[in-house]
């Protein structure tokens, strides 16, 4: 099964190069330019991890980062951004963040961070799923 991917990036013609170079990887990519509308999507679809410009007008990544926590605390992100600094990397990394790569991001580390996103979110969901069973198993009288 192809890892879905949201790419958000304010820069247009980026995200859809590097959207086509993530599906020639054979992963499902989603893509939209504003974080407002990345959270959007996440309320209707299930995404493995997202790959999220640290900076963008509006609502930058940080504060996306955040918001997307808060609705789905299993999904992955990974930041980008062409500024990074010790401050905000750890600021992302207290927020949740799985990582943040400096662009422009050599596409297999990015490849690589992806399956480490999706195997991270799937073992996390398993984890719930086991500790659901467990509670039904102890609460019943057999």
């Amino acid at each position: 099964m192809a890892d879905k991917i949201l790419l958000v990036d304010d820069e247009e013609d980026f995200v859809e190069t590097l959207a086509e170079r993530m599906r020639s990887r054979g992963m499902d990519v989603s893509t939209c330019t504003s974080a407002v509308e990345a959270l959007e999507k996440i309320d209707k679809k299930a995404f493995d991890a997202i790959v999220l410009d640290l900076k963008m007008p509006g609502m930058d990544g940080l504060e996306a980062l955040k918001r997307i926590k808060e609705k789905n605390s299993k999904i992955q992100v990974i930041l980008l951004t062409g500024q990074a600094t010790i401050e905000k990397t750890i600021e992302a990394m207290k927020l949740g963040a799985l990582d943040l790569l400096e662009k422009p991001a050599d596409i297999e580390m990015l490849t690589e961070k992806i399956k480490q996103a999706s195997s991270k979110k799937m073992h996390l969901v398993n984890k719930e799923h086991e500790d659901k069973i467990k509670k039904i198993i102890s609460g019943k009288a057999w």
